[in-house]
């Protein structure tokens, strides 16, 4: 079986298993993250449907990326994870998914759940099966080894990689995956940043107005803010299509978990990157 092998491991986040697992620990009891370590419950009916995570380096973004999987945790273990991300590296075509293989992390190896992404594929033309848009790409597969860290490898995934990211695009790909997960135990995972190198006053001002309306459900909003405001969100088009699934799912409400700017971590507040966790339930 084909095995895409990770690129960010070492970068972004640790290399090893033993030093990845302390790294995910900490990010869970930092003062940004929940403050404790997640357990898994198994007991009651899932309700999330759907999250937006930063995908920056653990370091900056991972105490904010813990709180959507810590609450993740506590909704119990989806059987098929699709994952959201922006294109930052310009390969592959305008959506682009794999259909089958492994991802391999230093957690290991998790399969990609080919049925699903087959399904995706007749739902929606503009999905394609491409690996090249996947080589390189980091927003999808630093995801990874939070899911890994609470359910082992014990889920399947499908990647979804975004070159294109305008709203009917979007809306298409969200439908889609309403067709094809609403009989499943399923989440979708919007794997975003929110805007990239300007003074913190100006980043929070611009996500915190086009959080508003995340939080309201409300997709085509959420677009026409990034543009009016010169958002520079990389994965607004995931983001997008996470909503209408969301709201395709029977999810009523949008719940910001955290919202941390790069500066809240280093200090340097005169050049930041945005970060939220968001949580979608019905």
């Amino acid at each position: 079986m084909r095995v895409r092998r990770p690129t960010q491991a070492g970068s972004f986040y640790a290399g090893d298993a033993e030093t990845l697992k302390a790294q995910i620990e900490d990010c869970f009891l930092h003062s940004f993250g929940p403050g404790k370590k997640p357990k898994v419950n198994l007991d009651k009916p899932r309700k999330i449907v759907g999250l937006v995570c930063p995908h920056a380096g653990f370091m900056y973004s991972g105490p904010v990326a813990a709180n959507a999987y810590y609450e993740l945790a506590l909704d119990g273990k989806p059987e098929t994870v699709v994952i959201l991300g922006p294109n930052h590296t310009g390969y592959g075509g305008a959506l682009s998914l794999m259909d089958e293989g492994l991802w391999r992390t230093p957690l290991g190896d998790v399969e990609i759940d080919s049925l699903v992404a087959h399904e995706i594929c007749r739902e929606t033309k503009l999905v394609d099966v491409d690996e090249s848009a996947h080589l390189f790409e980091h927003s999808i597969e630093v995801q990874l080894p939070w899911l890994q860290y609470l359910y082992g490898n014990e889920f399947k995934f499908v990647p979804v990689c975004f070159q294109l990211q305008d709203f009917e695009s979007a809306h298409e790909v969200g439908n889609a995956l309403v067709e094809v997960l609403s009989q499943r135990n399923a989440l979708v995972i919007a794997s975003s940043d929110f805007t990239h190198y300007e003074p913190q006053a100006n980043a929070e001002s611009k996500d915190l107005a086009a959080l508003e309306a995340v939080k309201a459900l409300e997709a085509k909003r959420f677009i026409s803010i990034i543009e009016e405001e010169h958002i520079t969100a990389c994965g607004y088009g995931p983001i997008a299509a996470t909503i209408t699934a969301a709201k395709g799912l029977l999810a009523t409400k949008a719940n910001l978990l955290r919202y941390q700017t790069s500066g809240d971590i280093t200090g340097d507040r005169t050049q930041v990157v945005g970060y939220a966790a968001v949580s979608f339930t019905k």
